[in-house]
Order: structure tokens, then sequence, then C-alpha cells
């Protein structure tokens, strides 16, 4: 189900279905998953420590988008960072605007660039890190 929703989302960067198992079956993985009319929407998975949360892959399905759900979502997992005094980390590709404002919106800023991070065939996008700041 959540492979198939990444896939949705992402096309040919989306995780295997391997990938998405595998990081399920870590203890430190939580995930949290929205729901419309019974069928799931988006969700973020991310890997909790105790000090820091790291958002592994966070998706909502094109056709649910400027729903409020990835915002929602967001706000879950900053919610339980903030109720558990930890820090949260992610990255994005730099061309993902809806993304990056979203981040910034609910008080991420921008930590770091790893350049030329992601491949989409012949071209490479450089990843944006980011901080969540905000108490």
């Amino acid at each position: 189900m959540l492979a198939k929703l990444h896939a949705e989302s992402f096309s040919e960067e989306a995780w295997p279905i391997e990938q998405v198992r595998s990081s399920l079956r870590l203890e430190t993985t939580q995930g949290w998953v929205a729901f419309e009319e019974a069928k799931p929407a988006g969700f973020i998975l991310c890997q909790v420590l105790s000090e820091q949360i790291e958002i592994l892959t966070f998706c909502v399905r094109p056709t649910m988008r400027r729903r409020l759900i990835g915002r929602r979502l967001l706000q879950s997992v900053i919610a339980h960072a903030r109720e558990n005094g930890q820090k949260i980390f992610l990255e994005v590709a730099a061309d993902n605007e809806a993304a990056r404002k979203l981040y910034d919106q609910l008080g991420f800023e921008i930590t770091g660039t790893r350049p030329n991070y992601y491949r989409r065939g012949a071209i490479t996008i450089d990843a944006l890190m980011f901080t969540y700041k905000r108490p």
C-alpha cells in the first residue's frame, strides 16, 4: 500500500517495495499515514532517535494534493518532536518548490546543500537539507 502510494507520488524516483519494507522493519522507524475515504492519501516515514527525527520520505497522492494533508502529516511529526524534545531533519530536491514552501511555512530552515544529489535521467538536482528551528 505505501510503496504503491510512493510510486504514484515519485514516479521513477520512488522507493522500491523492498526499501519501504526494510525501513518499516527497523525499530527506530515511525510513520504517520493520512486517510481519506478509507484510502491512504499520504504518509511520512521517519527515523526517530532519542534526540532527533530524520524524515526519510514524505508524500501525498497527487490527486489529493492541496487539501492540507501534507501539512497535517508534517504537523504531527512536529508535535511528536516537541513533546519529546527532538530536532527534525530532512532533505528535499532543490526544485521541489511545493515542499520547500511548506517547510518554510512550518518553521524549517535550510542548513546545508548536497550538490548533484538527485538524478533525473541525465540531469542532477541538489538536495537541500532542512532543520526544524521553532521550539
